[in-house]
């Protein structure tokens, strides 16, 4: 079992609002670039969503569950089939997207029983309780070419230490695709 953390960042390390839907003054960031940069499996995930689990915090998942439902061209019909799993103290009916399923429980200790590779969409707020347990072992990044100087930062100063080793970096559309997986030692 794999922890895999995919996100949309600007290059000063900034993931908050880069669809423009929180309504922040420099949101929609990633989405300028056009939606060949955005769209499909960017992330190369593949077979991971069909025998993985996907991880969301609840705001993420209220929007995903308003966006992808409705599409049906090859990667939504992956992302709809997926299991997801809802970190959420307040959720408490996911059927809006089929196979939700809102954890019980630690988020903690759901991610160290699960079996099948984890991955981690936005939710910046799981992702910081997963890297303060040091449980992320993989982190795809498409980097995006603007910089904003203000926002949530991907690794926030004061975080804990992470030592990576870089699989793979390559263009795609404006941004640059980037896989980063943690050095064991």
């Amino acid at each position: 079992m794999s922890v895999i953390v995919i996100q949309f960042v600007t290059l000063d390390g900034i993931v908050s609002d880069p669809d423009g839907s929180a309504g922040t003054p420099s949101g929609g960031w990633a989405f300028r670039h056009g939606p060949e940069t955005v769209a499909g499996d960017k992330f190369q995930l593949g077979a991971t969503l069909d025998e993985g689990v996907m991880l969301l915090g609840r705001s993420t998942w209220e929007l995903f569950s308003r966006l992808w439902p409705g599409r049906d061209d090859p990667f939504s019909t992956r992302m709809n089939a997926a299991s997801k799993l809802v970190a959420s103290r307040t959720l408490t009916d996911p059927s809006a997207w089929v196979n939700s399923r809102v954890i019980e429980g630690d988020l903690v200790e759901v991610v160290k029983r699960e079996r099948r590779d984890v991955v981690v969409t936005g939710s910046l707020s799981v992702v910081r309780a997963l890297m303060g347990e040091d449980l992320i072992d993989e982190y795809r990044l498409l980097t995006f070419p603007t910089i904003l100087g203000s926002g949530e930062r991907l690794f926030p100063a004061g975080g804990p230490p992470a030592h990576l080793e870089c699989r793979s970096a390559e263009m795609n559309g404006a941004a640059v695709f980037t896989r980063y997986v943690r050095e064991r030692r």
